[in-house]
């Protein structure tokens, strides 16, 4: 509640992943992390409140101050967003929760943690790009990303006229898609009444 009033704004490029600059001026990792936390801390971000599992089975309180952190993490995670592909930041969702976890536990040689890295590397071949945070009363809010790399167009995607996506196409891919579910369906469909796999609801076909 403290916090200034007025929100700051502040864009962070990347480079491979990795941040390098804050409003254009490049700036080495700990000269850039001092900064945020500073900036970012200023207008409340990065407090985090927590009952924590720990290793030996119980549990306690943590209170953790990373103003840097909290605000790098999301811009990246926006930059990912228009950058990589569905599958490779799915898998990417489920490899960072273990990376977590190896790093926490002391095992951050291991040889899981190395095949993580490498994946990792690989993911960030083309995360370059700007974003542009807002900082205000505790959150870090992105406010726009752009990257000469990003695979987001918006010619596939306006839902209006001009869009460039075929919808005609929609047609073919929906009967392909749905068909392991209409043999499921009709191998089922006694009668004309089968019961749902999911629930107990009587469906007519």
């Amino acid at each position: 509640m403290e916090a200034p009033d007025v929100p700051a704004v502040v864009e962070i490029t990347f480079e491979k992943g990795i941040p390098i600059a804050i409003d254009g001026e490049k700036l080495s990792g700990i000269e850039l992390i001092d900064r945020l936390n500073k900036l970012a801390g200023e207008h409340g971000v990065g407090r985090i409140d927590m009952v924590e599992n720990r290793l030996v089975g119980f549990k306690s309180r943590e209170v953790y101050e990373c103003p840097a952190a909290v605000t790098l993490i999301t811009s990246h995670k926006a930059l990912e967003t228009i950058v990589l592909s569905k599958d490779v930041m799915r898998v990417k969702a489920d490899l960072e929760k273990k990376f977590a976890e190896l790093a926490y536990e002391g095992y951050w040689f291991s040889p899981l943690m190395g095949a993580i890295q490498a994946f990792v590397d690989k993911t960030q071949e083309f995360v370059s790009g700007t974003v542009r945070m807002r900082l205000y009363k505790g959150l870090a809010v992105v406010e726009g990303t752009k990257s000469d790399n990003a695979i987001y167009r918006y010619d596939l995607a306006t839902y209006s006229e001009g869009d460039a996506f075929d919808h005609a196409a929609s047609v073919g891919f929906i009967k392909v898609w749905g068909l392991p579910i209409r043999t499921w369906t009709e191998a089922h469909n006694k009668g004309g009444v089968f019961k749902s796999p999911v629930s107990d609801t009587k469906l007519t076909a």
